[in-house]
């Protein structure tokens, strides 16, 4: 197999590629959350029913969770700039036929391709940040990704009220997926000229169709209960849990055959060997499914508990998005130094400024609760940077650059996995408390709590990282430095090993 090394190219023009990869994964991720705030231009300008709604949101999610691991997988064999380069274009070609659907069942089925598209896009950019980078720099690349996953994330509500207020509610909801058109065209031009040609990986190897099958069947019966929860009543849809289980395990036995036999597999399992890895991915997919669910809980609050309009909803959270970006910047550089102790910082900001919008709810009731919310999101959102982008960089640290696709795509498979769950459960206290009481308040407060209790899991796993590294530091694979497999060109660490 060949091997990648790390590129010639001068700096500038790293950093200008690592610009456009910013851009297609700002874009993919914004429509994550800006369509929430659209669904009711949706029900006015296109008649689209409540189940329609729900798969314009959550379709999205399931497509773009289901593309990534074979994703990630196809861009380290065939090349990650041609996959990249692809699922730009496929996602900006999908969001103008969301714009221009004539019905609803059209949008869900361009909604679809769109998420896949992002699924596509995803794990490229990380794998590409793995060959452009390495060490310190590569954690000041991940410090940037990380603004871009939480600036997109909470500002999706903001841009789409703007839109709506400035459009109009009937034909409002077209430019939530027009507004991709000219960022994708842009950054699909500049990535043919500034993105690197790295030779591609595993030209010999087969694609492990078999193992998509498993795992794509595996992921997509978890999340359907999940992302169906409001829409499902009953509890018989979460029979489908086990069975998933039951795929995913298939899967985990199939792809040790693979490896036995010398095969190449869709996820090198020898990645769960690495604690770093290991630990990392389940710190995101717990922290994810808390996190998402604070946006999904505070429209809901704001706009059908206190009358908010869709524009002044959105700007409610602008606090916690600007701090998020100044967070994942000085994550990216405090990293280097500190390690697993950044994101423990991180996620204890997140619960304290998460107890104090609680507070606010209670202190403060009516629709001055937007300023009284104020501090306490910025808290939560510098904690927020402080997590995403340090927590990226090391769990990535000891991937093999020849796998870093694949094991992007394995991470945020987890977030997105982390998201449905977390809306799911989160969502099922909010709407349980107002069925059985009617008080949007507490029932804003207790869902909340849940909040800060998943994300609470994830601070004692970061805790318990951090110990087990102090004790016993991950040993260094033979010929194998930070950031790159044997002979790979990885020269610096990115963290120092008990950190």
């Amino acid at each position: 197999m060949s091997t990648e090394q790390t590129p010639t190219a001068p700096d500038e023009r790293r950093w200008k590629a690592l610009g456009v990869c910013l851009a297609a994964g700002f874009i993919s991720l914004l429509d994550t959350s800006i369509v929430n705030v659209a669904l009711p231009s949706l029900e006015r300008g296109l008649g689209a029913s409540e189940a329609t709604q729900s798969w314009v949101v959550s379709g999205y999610a399931l497509t773009f969770g289901l593309a990534l691991v074979p994703a990630g997988r196809l861009g380290d064999m065939r090349g990650r700039r041609q996959a990249f380069l692809f699922g730009l274009a496929l996602f900006t070609v999908a969001s103008l036929a969301c714009g221009l659907a004539a019905s609803p069942v059209w949008l869900v089925v361009f909604r679809l391709i769109q998420g896949t598209a992002a699924g596509i896009v995803a794990p490229q950019t990380s794998g590409l940040i793995q060959q452009m980078f390495s060490g310190a720099e590569r954690a000041k690349a991940f410090g940037v990704l990380g603004t871009v996953i939480g600036v997109s994330t909470a500002a999706g509500p903001l841009a789409g009220g703007l839109l709506i207020d400035a459009v109009g509610t009937d034909d409002g909801w077209r430019w939530v997926f027009f507004v991709n058109l000219p960022i994708g065209v842009a950054a699909f031009v500049a990535g043919l000229r500034l993105l690197p040609r790295f030779p591609a990986m595993g030209r010999h190897e087969e694609f492990d169709l078999f193992g998509v099958l498993l795992l794509g069947s595996g992921v997509f019966v978890l999340m359907l209960p999940l992302v169906q929860e409001q829409q499902w009543p009953g509890r018989e849809k979460w029979a489908l849990v086990p069975v998933a289980l039951v795929l995913l395990g298939a899967f985990w036995a199939w792809e040790k055959r693979q490896g036995r036999l010398g095969r190449a597999p869709l996820v090198d399992l020898g990645l769960f060997s690495l604690r770093s890895f290991t630990l990392g991915a389940l710190i995101s997919l717990t922290y994810f499914a808390g996190f998402t669910t604070v946006f999904f809980l505070y429209a809901l609050y704001l706009q059908n508990g206190l009358g908010y309009s869709a524009l002044a909803s959105g700007l409610t959270v602008l606090p916690f998005a600007a701090a998020s970006a100044v967070g994942a910047a000085a994550g990216g550089r405090l990293v280097v130094r500190f390690g697993r102790k950044v994101v423990i910082l991180g996620l204890g900001g997140v619960a304290v400024g998460l107890l104090g919008v609680m507070a606010a709810v209670e202190l403060v009731p009516g629709r001055n609760l937007g300023w009284a919310s104020a501090l306490p999101l910025l808290v939560g959102g510098i904690g927020s940077g402080l997590t995403v982008s340090p927590n990226t960089t090391l769990t990535l640290t000891r991937v093999p650059v020849h796998r870093a696709g694949a094991a992007g795509g394995v991470l945020q498979t987890g977030q997105r996995v982390g998201s449905a769950a977390g809306i799911a459960v989160v969502g099922s206290v909010y709407f349980a408390h107002l069925a059985n009481h009617g008080r949007t308040d507490t029932a804003m407060q207790l869902g909340l709590l849940s909040a800060v209790g998943i994300i609470v899991v994830a601070l004692v796993l970061a805790v318990a990282d951090l110990r087990e590294r102090q004790v016993r530091p991950e040993p260094e694979k033979a010929g194998e430095t930070v950031g790159g497999g044997p002979g790979e060109g990885g020269a610096e660490k990115a963290v120092r090993p008990g950190a």
